[in-house]
């Protein structure tokens, strides 16, 4: 089996290079070990035409490759910032009042999806499984098909989906959801987001889920929930080395024996910072005594800043952070460090390994692999706190973390009152709950689940059970030979 992973977006051969959103960091580890090859845009936009040559580069990734492509340049930005970005984000994330696309945009993003799919038949062999990832190439199943390409095809959503009125706002929706279901298997966060999609099945196309499984005129499509996950014990390693290098040593020393309290976010509106901003202002105001003893570290990731809801977060945010550390702050003291720059994963896992508190608050989100790499991060010995939003994915999971409502400013500072107060023994013994959910469930098993899932799909039931692995699923490299992800 040779697994094609396909995303908008793909990781640099480099490994520590700062990385923005959880796709990238979940797939890099997966595609080093799994021989799987991950293709995406190049980065550039180039000539529509495709010609042998139109693959900017393809180069080995751990056991895997990379293969990027030059997208082309007359429908790119209708495709990323129009559609993608300025209807189908803000809509997944329950935003349809942020919705702002022209009929070219969605034109631009259907040629795109059209083109992603003529590049993907120099990989469509016999033995290809092609594994698409988020909201950006919702009809690429359907292109696929249109040429023809018979080989089991999977999406993977992201982000959460939100209920079916939100949805509907999205203009040319259900020709959307009709070329998804050309997929013979979507996969989804959580059960709430697949629900939300079953839901939109029946109210717009009078389609029922019976068992997961939904018939359309594409055929047989299943449904089913993937929880991401993160391998723990690498990321655990990798904070205890992060404790080393120079920068973590500066941040230590210049908090003069104050906690820390931390947030690390794509600058979106999703992640739900101006109200974390507010709750940290709010929290000096419910706990004065509290002023001086902790300061907020607050990196925020640019990200889309041709897209005008962007800039004006980014400006709100600014503005807002200003007037709380002019409100609070002293000579030798800040409330809030503010920083609008990415970070490399060796230097964040540091940062997480020596904040008291992790702030994961956003309004709406797919999974939020930070709140799991905080958790892993962790001294054993003397944990920090997790306040994690109810209406992030890993809140199913993370349910002994300090949950909070995003929308309740006055709630969530004192849930991070408690977090900075809260004694060794509770800090030990919510870290051990989490940190043993997220073992059970690591990337390895979700990157496995859904591979075996997919080429699962079409055999009699008695053979799908006698293939399932009784431990570490077994993966295929593109020659065809299979191992354990962690034989190496």
């Amino acid at each position: 089996m040779s697994v094609i992973v396909v995303s908008n977006r793909v990781a640099r051969a480099k490994s520590d290079e700062p990385i923005a959103g959880g796709l990238a960091s979940a797939l890099i580890p997966m595609v080093k070990e799994s021989g799987a090859i991950w293709v995406g845009s190049s980065g550039h936009a180039g000539d529509a035409a495709l010609t042998r040559d139109s693959f900017a580069k393809i180069e080995a990734l751990g056991r895997g490759a990379l293969a990027t492509v030059d997208m082309p340049a007359r429908h790119y930005r209708g495709y990323y910032e129009g559609f993608a970005n300025s209807a189908l984000w803000p809509a997944l994330h329950s935003r349809p009042d942020l919705i702002q696309v022209t009929a070219d945009e969605y034109a631009s993003y259907r040629e795109v999806n059209a083109f992603m799919a003529r590049a993907l038949l120099r990989f469509s062999g016999p033995e290809a499984v092609f594994w698409v990832q988020d909201y950006h190439f919702l009809t690429l199943g359907a292109e696929l098909r249109r040429f023809d390409v018979r080989r089991p095809i999977g999406f993977f959503l992201h982000t959460p989906w939100a209920e079916r009125s939100t949805m509907a706002a999205v203009p040319h929706h259900g020709d959307l959801v009709s070329a998804m279901l050309a997929y013979d298997l979507i996969g989804f966060q959580t059960d709430d987001d697949r629900r939300n999609f079953e839901d939109y099945l029946q109210f717009e196309f009078g389609l029922s889920a019976v068992d997961g499984t939904v018939m359309s005129k594409h055929g047989q499509t299943q449904l089913a929930t993937f929880p991401i996950g993160i391998d723990v014990d690498e990321f655990a390693a990798r904070a205890t080395k992060a404790i080393a290098r120079p920068e973590i040593g500066r941040l230590r020393a210049s908090l003069q024996g104050a906690k820390l309290a931390l947030g690390v976010d794509r600058l979106d509106y999703s992640k739900g910072l101006a109200n974390r901003i507010r709750a940290f202002d709010r929290m000096f105001e419910l706990e004065p005594s509290l002023k001086r003893a902790v300061s907020l570290l607050q990196v925020a990731v640019p990200s889309r800043g041709n897209i005008r809801a962007y800039r004006e977060l980014k400006s709100e945010l600014a503005a807002l952070v200003g007037e709380v550390n002019g409100r609070h702050g002293e000579v030798d003291w800040a409330p809030i460090r503010y920083l609008n720059k990415g970070f490399a994963q060796s230097t964040l896992a540091g940062f997480y390994r020596v904040a008291h508190v992790g702030l994961v608050t956003p309004l709406h989100d797919g999974m939020n692999l930070v709140a799991k790499e905080y958790v892993a991060a962790q001294n054993p010995f003397d944990p920090g706190v997790l306040v994690l939003s109810s209406f992030a994915g890993a809140a199913k999971e993370l349910d002994a973390a300090l949950i909070v409502n995003p929308h309740d400013v006055d709630g969530m500072a004192r849930q991070i009152a408690k977090a900075l107060e809260m004694r060794l023994e509770e800090r030990r013994e919510r870290w051990g709950n989490m940190v043993n959910r997220l073992r059970r469930s690591p990337v390895q098993i979700w990157f496995s689940d859904f591979l075996h899932a997919l080429s699962d799909l079409g055999r009699p039931p008695a053979k799908i059970a006698a293939a399932r692995p009784a431990a570490m699923p077994i993966m295929l490299d593109r020659a065809g030979s299979s191992r354990s992800l962690h034989s190496h």
